[in-house]
């Protein structure tokens, strides 16, 4: 017998992606994609089951299926339709104790997935050149998608103590670009003029969609345990970023990114939260030593070409049904 393995957050594109990936993947006999909303794209021979993971009936469908490998995709960093930052917590940390609870009910589960992000690092003046997976943050993120997430790993923590026995990894992405992904990156480069933190210039690392989905999948058919942070190689400064993008900055006094915050929202639909305005003052850049030396994956795409990538219109993923663009 394969493994019978259960995807959260398919109506996403990554997720939708990596059930069609994992279709096709030795060892593996049935994938089962579960989300409130139907799949943007056809998911293959991939089984799809509508349900809410903050409701208890995911249980039901973990044991009814025998599920021995679930990976969690379903953390999301923007508001879930129309519900606002309330819902988006709500399906972020809520979801996540309910599914855990679920695996730790099923006895046929031997794999746990969690996607998390570098963003439980937080940004401030004080973090150190690079993050390890074992840094702990100078300064704890305190709202938003980084305090969901970080909310998320706690939870994980206390899984992985309950059930030593399940193999469970997971992963820290820095800002995934491309087409079809939705983040407050991606929409920060979508404007017109890309906002900055007068006298600064934040350091960012980025993945492409192809390494993001390759990391996942063999996480998902692996046996790696642990946390790895995943990002591509290098470094871009905000103002390199804009520039590449061919954007015009607008540079903006830290006490009045406020009130910027409020006419972007207005303006173009960016919601200049703390934590984002944090991350354009003090940027972020994580060690992924770990991932290459442990885990045995080095990211195909630097930072710089994922933001190429991104610029000239969409990834190079074939999952994504989308045409090879660039050089790797």
């Amino acid at each position: 017998m394969g493994r019978v393995v259960l995807v959260t957050g398919v109506a996403r594109t990554l997720g939708g992606a990596l059930v069609r990936e994992l279709n096709g993947s030795p060892g593996v006999d049935r994938v089962i994609g579960v989300d409130v909303l139907a799949p943007r794209s056809d998911l293959g021979r991939a089984e799809f089951v509508k349900a809410d993971i903050r409701n208890p009936i995911i249980a039901k469908v973990i044991g009814a299926a025998e599920v021995d490998t679930v990976v969690h995709l379903s953390v999301t960093s923007g508001p879930p339709g129309a519900g606002g930052r309330a819902a988006m917590k709500e399906l972020n940390v809520i979801g996540t104790m309910q599914l855990l609870a679920a695996c730790q009910k099923a006895p046929s589960l031997r794999r746990l997935v969690v996607k998390s992000s570098t963003a439980v690092y937080g940004a401030s003046q004080a973090d150190p050149a690079m993050f390890t997976e074992a840094t702990q943050p100078k300064v704890a993120p305190r709202s938003g998608f980084a305090k969901d997430a970080a909310e998320v790993e706690a939870y994980v923590r206390g899984f992985v103590r309950r059930r030593g026995d399940v193999d469970t990894t997971v992963l820290r992405f820095a800002s995934i670009l491309g087409a079809g992904i939705s983040s407050p990156i991606t929409a920060l480069f979508g404007l017109p003029v890309v906002p900055t933190i007068l006298g600064y210039d934040a350091r960012l690392q980025f993945v492409h969609p192809a390494d993001a989905l390759e990391v996942l999948r063999r996480a998902a058919t692996g046996s790696s345990r642990g946390t790895y942070n995943a990002a591509g190689d290098g470094v871009l400064l905000l103002s390199q970023a804009a520039r590449r993008a061919g954007k015009p900055t607008l540079p903006v006094a830290g006490f009045a990114a406020g009130l910027a915050g409020q006419f972007l929202r207005r303006a173009g639909g960016l919601n200049l939260s703390p934590e984002l305005i944090s991350l354009l003052t003090h940027g972020r850049v994580v060690d992924t030593s770990k991932l290459r030396d442990e885990f045995g994956y080095t990211p195909t795409y630097t930072t710089a070409q994922a933001f190429e990538e991104f610029v000239a219109g969409g990834p190079v993923v074939a999952g994504l049904g989308l045409v090879p663009t660039g050089k790797r």
